[in-house]
Parts: C-alpha cells; structure tokens; sequence
C-alpha cells in the first residue's frame, strides 16, 4: 500500500497541501508500523515483502526529502547526502552480489536509527507548515541529527560490507 502512496505524497507536497501531505505520511507511518508488527506476532513474511517493504520505505522518503529540498524547506545538501548514502549502498550492494557472493539485505541497527530520524525530520518540516509556532530549533536539531545518522549509516554500510566482501573473497592460507 505504501507503494501507492509515493505519488500523492509528492504531489501534495509539490501543491504545497501540507495538511494532505501529513495525512498521507501519518497513514504511511501507521501502515508501515501496522504491517511490521503483524509480521513479527504471526510471521507473517514473505521473501517479497521482505523487498517491497524496504523500497517502499524508500521511495517514501526519497520522494519527500526531494520534494521538500526543492521547496526550500529542507537543505540542498542534506537531500544531496541522503541520496549520496542510497546509491553508495544500492551500487556498493548490487557489486558485492555480482562480484562476491549472494547478497542477503540485512537492514543494521544503525541504518533503522536512520530511517526512524529521517521520518522524524520529515514529519517535524510538514509539522512546522501546519503548525504555526513549531518550533524551528526542533527541525534544526532533527536536520542534523539526519545529516549525523546518515552518514554514520553509510560509512557502517561501507565498512562492514567492504570488511565481508575483503575477506570473504581471500584465498584460505596455504599451511603445507
């Protein structure tokens, strides 16, 4: 379903229906939320929900970040950044899988930080357009603790699977 949601999102975003666009994050968030814990409780998972529901993740956020860096509502560099983090990781994982070994998408802890801290500055900037007086220093504050996690996040990404990829393609030590 958060698939489908992508698009109204940008539009309502690119209109400047800030109200529309927080409805439309709010269900993403609940569906999202809904859709994990279900899956936990009754294991209720499958290899293709296990793909969609990280891209859709995505899409969601790609497509706001964008959106509202282009507005003006959040800064140039840190959609720059984000996006920056994503292809070093969708390249970096599509080259480990052709030039390594399978890839299994294992999703860190940090990296869950940073998606949950890049839906918070996302809800914190439409909160500051609906919300007359919401206060600035809390997107602020959020907006760097964006730019701080996702870094963090790429450079773990980097060095745990460059760390795998190294010595998982090492020839064992010859001892005879």
């Amino acid at each position: 379903m958060r698939l489908f949601l992508v698009a109204p999102l940008v539009w309502f975003l690119a209109m400047e229906r800030f109200h529309d666009a927080l409805a439309v994050t709010l269900v993403a968030g609940v569906s999202d939320a809904l859709d994990g814990f279900l899956a936990k409780r009754y294991g209720w998972s499958s290899r293709i929900g296990g793909i969609l529901d990280p891209i859709a993740d995505k899409l969601l956020l790609v497509g706001g970040f964008i959106t509202l860096g282009y507005a003006g509502l959040l800064p140039v560099w840190l959609v720059v950044l984000v996006l920056a983090r994503d292809l070093v990781i969708v390249v970096g994982a599509a080259l480990f899988h052709w030039l390594v070994a399978r890839l299994q998408p294992e999703p860190s802890y940090l990296s869950k930080i940073n998606t949950t801290v890049q839906i918070l500055v996302l809800l914190a900037v439409l909160l500051a357009q609906v919300i007359q007086g919401f206060p600035p220093e809390l997107v602020r504050g959020l907006i760097w603790l964006t730019a701080f996690t996702t870094a963090a996040s790429g450079m773990h990404y980097v060095w745990v699977w460059g760390w795998r990829a190294w010595y998982g393609t090492r020839p064992e030590p010859d001892h005879g």
